[in-house]
């Protein structure tokens, strides 16, 4: 079969997949960054009892890999079923997309978190305390010092955390997600074509490329009030 012809015959099934690819790693990464902050802040600058637990997660996500994490939630959950459907949460389980969901963010998170701590910690001091020392309360100085300062150091390093999930999130065709990875395979299977998995890099480097412009347009307008901000990002 022809280069072209895999993408006449079946770009109605990649772009579906690159569709599911892209929701994977949207939701992954937008339900990471609601938890991440406030994580982050507490590795920071919170009490040893407080870190401990957050540690400990970090670690094992980190130090584990995504695949057996997929496998752990998705084929685990199904030995306690009974739990789960007294907790009415069996329904959310057996599905391999809320699964994989899941697993994506809490991934993510880990990374985020320390992502965010990096940042809290080098925030300058002397800004938090003439913040303080104007009267601001704990809560504005999160808001209008700490965070601020925060995002914009780490926004290259959030930016690389979400084209790494975005390739992760081809794992998730393990679990039977059709997403553009399992659509691929799919393809392959019926045609065995090489061509589907180059069409599909393509699709990939489109929706990275696509990624980079726009984020790297955000670091411009999230830095355009310091003169002679440079990209810091290696995207």
């Amino acid at each position: 079969m022809a280069l072209l012809d895999i993408l006449s015959h079946y770009w109605p099934k990649l772009l579906e997949g690159t569709w599911t690819t892209l929701q994977l790693t949207g939701l992954g990464a937008l339900i990471a960054a609601l938890f991440a902050p406030a994580l982050g802040l507490i590795r920071a600058h919170g009490s040893k009892a407080a870190q401990a637990p957050i540690r400990v997660y970090v670690s094992f996500i980190r130090g584990t890999p995504i695949l057996a994490q997929l496998f752990l939630v998705f084929y685990g959950s199904g030995q306690f079923r009974p739990e789960l459907q007294s907790m009415g949460l069996w329904h959310f389980f057996r599905d391999p997309f809320n699964c994989a969901i899941l697993v994506f963010a809490i991934n993510s998170c880990a990374y985020q978190t320390e992502i965010m701590r990096g940042g809290i910690q080098s925030v300058p001091a002397g800004e938090i305390e003439a913040a303080r020392a104007i009267g601001m309360s704990r809560w504005q100085v999160l808001r209008r010092v700490i965070f601020p300062h925060t995002y914009l150091n780490a926004w290259p390093a959030l930016g690389n955390e979400i084209i790494l999930l975005m390739k992760a999130s081809a794992l998730a065709s393990v679990v039977t997600v059709f997403d553009l990875m399992g659509e691929t395979r799919l393809i392959f299977s019926k045609t065995f074509d090489f061509s589907a998995y180059f069409w599909a890099a393509l699709l990939y480097l489109t929706i990275t490329a696509c990624f980079v412009v726009i984020w790297r347009t955000a670091e411009r307008r999230l830095s355009r009030h310091i003169p002679g901000q440079s990209l810091k990002g290696t995207y």
